[in-house]
C-alpha cells in the first residue's frame, strides 16, 4: 500500500497534531477523573510514551507505543483515520481498521 501526500499539512505536522490532540484529550477527560487517582489530568492506563486508539466497529481501545508513529504502515492507518474522521471528532484517535487486522499489523510492526 503506498503512501500518499497530504495536500492539506506536510506529515510531520499531522504527526504533531495527532500527538497533540491525543495529550490534550486525555488532559480534558482527566480533570474530572484527578481525583480518582489520575495524575496531570492523564489517564493512569496509559503509560509515559504511549497513546491511546480507538479500533473497528466496537471502538474496541488499544495502547500503541509513541514510536509506531514513525512507521510507514502506521502513518497509513492515520491518514485512513483522517480521511474517514477529521481531526475533529468526539472519541479520541480513532482509526478505521478491523480490530484483528490492527492487531496483526501493530504485532508485525513492533517485532
Amino acid at each position: 500500500m503506498a503512501l500518499k501526500k497530504s495536500a492539506k499539512l506536510p506529515q510531520a505536522a499531522i504527526l504533531k497534531h495527532i500527538l497533540k490532540r491525543c495529550s490534550s484529550l486525555g488532559k480534558r477527560q482527566g480533570m474530572a477523573g484527578a481525583a480518582a487517582g489520575e495524575e496531570e489530568g492523564l489517564p493512569v492506563d496509559v503509560p509515559k510514551g504511549h497513546f491511546a486508539v480507538y479500533v473497528g466497529e466496537n471502538r474496541s481501545r488499544f495502547i500503541v507505543p509513541i514510536s509506531l508513529l514513525a512507521r510507514p504502515e502506521f502513518q497509513s492507518l492515520l491518514q485512513a483515520a483522517e480521511e474517514e474522521f477529521g481531526f475533529h471528532h468526539d472519541m479520541g484517535l480513532t482509526i478505521p481498521c478491523e480490530e484483528v487486522v490492527f492487531r496483526s499489523l501493530t504485532a508485525s510492526m513492533l517485532c
